[in-house]
């Protein structure tokens, strides 16, 4: 190894490398690799994925497909952020996905590859922070419901109205921190790692330690539960349904790629950002659901609606766990609260990832009004894209009003509107880019082009997997809007392409004053 280069050293080495891809230096470069590494682990999120998915996990599947199928999830997705991190190595930029797109798929497709990427991108990332802060306003439901004394209590149930101000108080605040300068930022980032490593030992210790009744070991790692009540009897079929709550617990490390603008050596902590929040997210998640599925004992029961926790499942399981040890379910609440934080944190580094995106999509003119949304503040903060993704997301979230079907598509497309966008620079990567790609200091070698595609196949098969029916007979209460939604993002960004944007344009913009 050669010598340990100064911080000047480091911060010439970065703009230097920004300047070689067309960008000059705008966005603070103030984040270590460590505070790199929490915005991606905080927006994973594993307490939040966990948590909001895991009726689906319970009811196809049950406990075989979520700690099981974790693991081989975990695998796939492995595949997919090593492959993802070689190419950061590459091209450290906030506009990340949709520049790798541009460089990997050659001079005659790098506009329409990196248009398609770019929207994919953003789109899948706003639909992400609706998912995260909308599942937040729903636990802060259940929260006062079971506060209150649970449903059948007599406690109070929330309104759908309700719910949705307080989704709005909850984006609000996300926006007003997100205008802090970025060291401020990262502390929250940093808050957001500790909070989740914490939560889940905490709750890895507590849960089991409580329960005077836990599920054997046989039960946690092989019970298959078929009973789902939505009509679909194949054992196969099922297990697959159950992989979404997998898939989706574990999303949203590309943030690591859209601050590396603003990461020291950049080239390196990009990418082992990228690797060491899966990694993690990974190993605690798995400790947590272990957990968690240690308390089920009555599957139909935790996912009545007629529960006392209205049908949210390990609200209920909590609840029904700290009732029979303690004659009380203050604890449960407790339990609750601390997942509540982390969801906040969560949607609190999600709209700073979605703001550096649409910064960098902005300043290569590819969003409507792009002037408006490439502008800094004094702080160097990208504030009114902060602000439209706060917009955006509460757009996204009136579907709640009239479908809650219709909204819960919403962490579908933000799992497919992603993981799509991760697979295309790694799709043009293994084939266009075969033998061009050249590599930064972190690199995979000559296992680049076998785990790449085994991540672009992966995407393929989820992306196929999660549009289909998710009940038999299919009716409009239970009819999975997934196709829908990923369809329409592909027709619009396609067609926007066709009749719009291939006249004008290009691909990123080189701003470098020469």
């Amino acid at each position: 190894m050669g010598p340990r280069r100064s911080a000047a050293d480091t911060a010439e080495a970065d703009r230097s490398r920004l300047q070689e891809m067309g960008y000059k230096q705008e966005l603070k470069r103030g984040l270590t690799l460590a505070s790199n590494a929490a915005f991606s682990f905080s927006i994973i999120a594993v307490l939040m994925g966990v948590t909001a998915t895991y009726n689906t996990g319970l009811r196809y599947g049950g406990p075989v497909s979520m700690t099981l199928g974790w693991l081989v999830v975990s695998f796939f997705n492995g595949c997919v952020a090593l492959s993802m991190a070689e190419i950061c190595s590459a091209y450290p930029t906030s506009g990340g996905l949709y520049y790798w797109s541009a460089k990997l798929a050659g001079k005659n497709w790098a506009p329409f590859a990196s248009w398609i990427t770019g929207w994919f991108n953003i789109v899948g990332q706003w639909a992400g922070t609706t998912s995260v802060d909308f599942s937040l306003a729903q636990l802060i439901q259940v929260i006062i419901l079971l506060g209150t004394g649970g449903a059948n209590g007599g406690g109070y149930l929330a309104s759908k109205y309700v719910v949705l101000a307080i989704y709005a108080l909850i984006l609000f605040l996300h926006g007003l921190i997100n205008n802090l300068p970025i060291h401020y930022l990262s502390w929250f980032g940093h808050l957001g790692a500790f909070w989740n490593i914490a939560g889940i030992l905490l709750l890895a210790i507590l849960i089991p330690a409580v329960a005077k009744e836990r599920a054997s070991v046989g039960f946690i790692f092989t019970h298959f539960n078929t009973d789902n009540g939505m009509g679909i009897h194949s054992k196969v079929y099922i297990l697959a349904v159950g992989l979404l709550m997998s898939q989706y617990s574990v999303l949203g490390y590309d943030a690591s790629a859209h601050m590396t603008e603003e990461t020291k050596n950049a080239d390196r902590s990009g990418p082992i950002g990228i690797i060491t929040a899966v990694t993690l997210s990974s190993i605690f998640g798995w400790i947590y659901l272990v957990a968690l599925t240690s308390v089920v004992i009555d599957i139909p029961y935790l996912l009545s609606p007629d529960n006392d926790a209205g049908g949210n499942a390990i609200a209920q399981a909590l609840y029904s766990t700290f009732r029979l040890r303690f004659g009380s379910g203050a604890g449960a609440v407790a339990c609750l609260v601390v997942i509540a934080v982390a969801m906040f944190l969560c949607g609190l580094a999600s709209i700073t990832s979605n703001s550096r995106m649409g910064y960098a999509f902005s300043r290569d003119g590819a969003m409507p009004f792009s002037h408006l949304w490439y502008r800094v503040s004094k702080h160097e903060v990208p504030l009114n894209m902060v602000w439209l993704s706060v917009i955006v997301a509460f757009v996204m979230a009136l579907t709640s009003l009239g479908s809650q079907v219709a909204f819960q598509a919403m962490a579908s497309i933000a799992t497919i509107g992603l993981y799509i966008s991760y697979a295309l620079p790694i799709f043009f990567r293994v084939t266009m880019a075969r033998k061009s790609f050249i590599r930064g200091p972190f690199h995979l070698g000559r296992y680049g082009l076998i785990v790449g595609w085994t991540a672009v196949l992966w995407v393929a098969f989820v992306t196929v997997l999660f549009s289909l029916p998710v009940a038999y007979p299919v009716a409009k209460d239970d009819f999975n809007y997934t196709p829908v939604a990923v369809g329409g993002v592909l027709l619009l960004s396609v067609g926007s392409w066709v009749f719009h944007a291939r006249f004008w344009f290009k691909g990123p913009i080189i701003n470098v004053e020469i």
